[in-house]
């Protein structure tokens, strides 16, 4: 098991139990007791669990997303497949609003070599997309969140109200046929609706975990999106959602 699927299964188990004890961190991974407690601590040192004598409980609400910085590193070959095929999907001079999140961070560095007009919604995207040297780079305002650096509140949703874009690269917490683009924040939900509604083609991208969850806040009906690409193999859950209407492309 490598440390990225170790330090989230470990969050998993902590989450889900409350609090967790380092043996038994040690028999569900596989891994030694000294390793856990030095995951323990890289966790503790980013504000997911706070360690105790031989254990840990969680500082995680069911329904919370674990950090940015651990998400980051999950599944990065499978991100830069979708970001390389959302590429292709976009056409050098189009407009594009790009949505915070660890996907679309990958979107955003592959298209800062791009001649495009692009307004990233998180401080992450922005710090990518700053030295392209034939994009145009457009910042929002608002309100970054901890830790993600996602833009959101009132000043982020007038910036995109302002304006049209050719398309929408919208991440997401959940996303089914039946309950449609999910999100754990409300903010952060606030701010996808808003840009779904300025843009002529929304693409949403989904790791193929996503396919099967349904988060807290409903940003759109599956019918909003016009794409949707993900690492997924086809299945039924893909089925279902082309049989809603939506494209969907697989990498």
């Amino acid at each position: 098991m490598s440390g990225t699927v170790r330090l989230r299964r470990i969050t998993e188990a902590v989450r889900d139990a409350g609090s967790i004890g380092v043996a038994e961190l040690a028999e569900l991974t596989g891994a030694s007791e000294m390793t856990i407690r030095r995951d323990l601590e890289a966790l503790a040192a980013q504000g997911v669990l706070e360690r105790y004598r031989g254990g840990a409980r969680s500082l995680l609400l069911r329904g919370e997303e674990p950090p940015f910085a651990l998400r980051a590193q999950e599944g990065l070959e499978a991100k830069r497949r979708i970001a390389a095929e959302v590429a292709g999907l976009i056409a050098d001079g189009e407009s594009v609003v790009l949505d915070g999140g660890t996907t679309c961070l990958e979107v955003a560095r592959a298209l800062a070599p791009r001649r495009l007009t692009v307004m990233p919604l998180s401080l992450h995207a922005v710090n990518a997309l700053t030295d392209g040297p034939q994009l145009t780079l457009l910042v929002p305002g608002g309100r970054p969140r901890p830790g993600e650096l996602a833009l959101t509140g009132p000043l982020t949703e007038a910036s995109l109200a302002a304006l049209r874009f050719d398309t929408a690269v919208l991440g997401c917490c959940g996303l089914t046929a039946e309950d449609g683009l999910t999100a754990y924040d409300l903010d952060d939900a606030a701010v996808k609706r808003t840009a779904i509604g300025c843009a002529r083609r929304v693409i949403a991208v989904a790791e193929a975990g996503k396919l099967s969850r349904t988060a807290l806040a409903h940003v759109a009906p599956v019918d909003a999106l016009h794409a949707v690409v993900t690492d997924a193999e086809p299945d039924d859950r893909t089925e279902r959602l082309a049989a809603a209407g939506v494209t969907v492309r697989t990498v």
